[in-house]
């Protein structure tokens, strides 16, 4: 008996595309880390640089144009190999409904390819979705002007773009943090921001946030806050969410956004009260007409006591910058903490070194640390159909979510 196929697919087809070196880098980090529900494609003009790569599919743009060669810091080059390619990277776009594209900005290849890659995607009609690096300033003005420009002409294709200030990094780790690590902990903070996106997507929750909801919140939105936090104990829900908002992800705070998705992650003894106290710390600074949609998943593989928040912020009308950078790395729950010193060094594991998750100490408890970017918390108004005291707590957004 044939069978029949849905007219509507169930799933959100996503696919990550990372461009270039530190792309592919992020791509295999990511496939390392076994981030389900996503396709995964790697694209470069070094031959030598591809094969390296862990992805599933592999496109070797500029065949002519850089004979397997890299394209050397030349944007141009890395555009006129895309192109060279376009009939390949449109089929790879065709029919997804939503296309990451992650690449070190900069350098050639990536600078160059990823407008032509990301304005494919758009035509797709998919939600085109950048994160991206920019360079450590020991990398030079020339490759930091190059990032500058690539990152304006990308911006113009995208949906939405995340921005890893990789001098964010540099500022806070340790002294004797080598290059390769330096590398390997941005390879990581690009699949967090791919991973906390794709996740909202593909994992079911109590109440749950579909590609629907990703899609109202940064379709044409611009600039995107994307931070993740996860707290432990009593004041859990507090913790993660000031870390989720001071993210070093990007050079905005969540100060005047428009659109805030959320989703909090937990096991079954998640309480209404923690849902309200980080909805509250999260939307205080938010615009008063902000779209605001949460989540809330039941995973019971979390560690006992642990909550983690995946926040998505768009909407600024201007940049936000972070007023201290190295605050908000500091509460950042993978790389947070105060800078290890060279003492402190020699009494850390050596398997620490091996992990960038664990090359800085853990973030400071949340009792200690003011949040980068935001206000003092609203007090929600009450609505006068409430009667409840208990309830007049309970932003109007989260009464109406959850039918109260």
């Amino acid at each position: 008996m044939p069978q029949i196929k849905p007219v509507i697919e169930t799933f959100a087809k996503i696919k990550v595309i990372g461009i270039g070196g530190s792309g592919g880098s992020a791509v295999n980090r990511m496939i390392n880390a076994k981030i389900k529900g996503v396709d995964f494609i790697a694209m470069n003009t070094d031959v030598q640089s591809l094969g390296h790569s862990l992805a599933s599919q592999k496109i070797h743009i500029g065949k002519t144009v850089t004979r397997g060669l890299g394209a050397g810091m030349d944007p141009e080059q890395g555009r006129k190999a895309a192109e060279e390619a376009q009939n390949e990277i449109r089929e790879v776009v065709k029919d997804t409904d939503m296309v990451f594209i992650t690449c070190g900005l900069g350098g050639g290849t990536g600078s160059g390819a990823s407008p032509v890659v990301a304005e494919a995607a758009r035509e797709a009609g998919a939600l085109t979705v950048a994160v991206v690096t920019k360079p450590f300033s020991f990398e030079g003005v020339k490759r930091r002007e190059i990032a500058e420009k690539a990152w304006e002409n990308l911006a113009k294709n995208v949906d939405a773009i995340i921005t890893v200030p990789n001098e964010r990094i540099g500022q806070v780790i340790d002294k004797q943090t080598t290059m390769l690590d330096a590398f390997k902990i941005a390879d990581d903070v690009l699949r967090q921001g791919v991973q906390g996106i794709s996740e909202l997507i593909t994992m079911h929750g109590i109440i749950n946030v579909d590609f629907a909801d990703v899609k109202t919140i940064m379709r044409d939105t611009g600039s995107a806050l994307m931070g993740i936090g996860i707290g432990k104990g009593e004041n859990r829900a507090i913790e993660a969410a000031k870390m989720a908002i001071s993210s070093p992800l990007l050079e905005l705070s969540i100060d005047g956004a428009r659109g805030i998705l959320f989703i909090i992650t937990g096991g079954s003894d998640v309480a209404m009260s923690e849902i309200d106290e980080a909805a509250k710390i999260i939307t205080s600074s938010a615009a008063e007409d902000a779209k605001i949609i949460f989540g809330v998943i039941i995973d019971e593989e979390m560690k006992k006591d642990e909550i983690k928040i995946t926040v998505i912020a768009t909407g600024f009308d201007d940049r936000q910058p972070l007023t201290n950078a190295e605050d908000a790395f500091f509460h950042y729950p993978f790389f947070g903490g105060k800078k290890t010193t060279s003492d402190n060094k020699k009494n850390e594991d050596n398997e620490d070194n091996k992990n960038p998750e664990l090359l800085v100490k853990k973030a400071k408890p949340a009792a200690d640390i003011t949040p980068v970017g935001i206000s003092e918390h609203k007090k929600p108004a009450a609505a006068s159909a409430v009667e409840n005291e208990e309830e007049l707590e309970i932003p109007t957004f989260l009464r109406r979510k959850m039918g109260i």
